[in-house]
């Protein structure tokens, strides 16, 4: 199904909710924090400052549960991989995931300090 509609708004999974305002900078600063810092804690970083952030700005509140949401999407999809180790396929994917997770954290990272309601691609919607 293609997106039709304005070509120079963003598509549908990046816009944020009608009543919302544009985040300030201190929210996108602590919007793009959720994400990288997953890099660098894994989900204890996000979840502090998600459980800090998320009862005052909707934005870290929506990215926070999106970083979280991500990180337990990577943790399961290791967890398969890690089963199929014994079929030597789950080497392959464990060094695939590695480096898609890193890169969607960075990309996730950039785009909400940019201000932009980031949704990755592939992501189980655990937390909402």
């Amino acid at each position: 199904m293609s997106h039709q509609g304005d070509p120079q708004q963003p598509p549908p999974s990046q816009q944020p909710p009608e009543s919302m305002q544009p985040p300030t900078k201190d929210e996108c600063t602590m919007g793009m924090l959720v994400h990288l810092l997953a890099i660098f804690t894994g989900f204890i970083g996000p979840l502090i400052i998600w459980l800090i952030k998320k009862d005052e700005s909707k934005f870290v509140d929506d990215q926070g549960k999106e970083s979280l949401n991500f990180i337990i999407t990577m943790i399961i999809a290791h967890l398969v991989a890690g089963v199929l180790w014994c079929a030597f396929i789950g080497i392959f994917i464990t060094f695939v995931l590695i480096p898609v997770q890193l890169v969607f954290n960075i990309l996730a990272g950039v785009a909400a300090n940019k201000g932009e309601w980031y949704r990755y691609p592939v992501c189980l919607r655990l937390i909402t």
